[in-house]
């Protein structure tokens, strides 16, 4: 049996779940993170010295980082299905997958963390309002993307939405003043009509 260890409403935590159920897989999920603890036991730091959220248990593997194991059980369970069989595909929604980790998540993580995880009397205005500028720019790369293809790494849903698509839900729920970028919504639309989405990521901003 597959086991995930982390909190449902950690984002990282989210790309395994929604991953898991777009191939059908069944798991074991234990809170682990934020207000359940654990983390930072022996015990887990074992399994993931960086005391963070996802871990994965799959057979006699042991997997960190989401991203990581998003690639692993797709190439696992449906290699020519969410994960493209050409190198170049691949390659592309490798890259995108990996923008959310250095570019989406790093802009996204002052406007999240100011509006949903810090109380009110304590959040930083400016803060909140340089790194919604800096979202909204970032996230115009990603509008741009979708004028030309219908999801994320080409016209068929893939692993490479996975990541983003959680992104992207925070922005469209977050209480922020939000320019208008179509394509970005018309892809988003898409994935709120997916169940595994619905049931994984549509869950309130927690």
């Amino acid at each position: 049996m597959l086991r995930i260890l982390g909190r449902n409403n950690s984002s990282n935590v989210q790309k395994v779940l929604w991953t898991c159920d777009e191939l059908g897989l069944s798991y074991e999920r234990d809170d682990i993170g934020g207000p359940f603890g654990g983390n930072h036991e022996p015990q887990y730091l074992a399994m993931n010295p960086n005391g963070l959220v996802p871990t994965v248990i799959d057979d006699d593997i042991v997997l960190w980082e989401s991203n990581v194991i998003v690639r692993h059980l797709v190439r696992k369970h449906a290699p020519n299905d969410l994960s493209p069989d050409d190198p170049v595909r691949l390659a592309v929604a490798e890259q995108w997958m990996d923008w959310q980790q250095t570019v989406v998540g790093p802009a996204i993580f002052p406007v999240f963390w100011g509006l949903v995880r810090t109380a009110p009397e304590d959040r930083d205005a400016e803060v909140i309002s340089a790194g919604r500028d800096r979202l909204e720019k970032v996230l115009s790369i990603l509008d741009a993307r979708l004028s030309v293809t219908a999801f994320v790494g080409g016209e068929d849903f893939s692993m490479a939405d996975i990541p983003l698509g959680i992104m992207v839900y925070r922005w469209f729920n977050l209480e922020i003043e939000r320019r208008d970028l179509p394509d970005l919504a018309r892809w988003y639309q898409l994935l709120t009509e997916r169940p595994a989405f619905e049931n994984n990521v549509m869950i309130g901003l927690t």
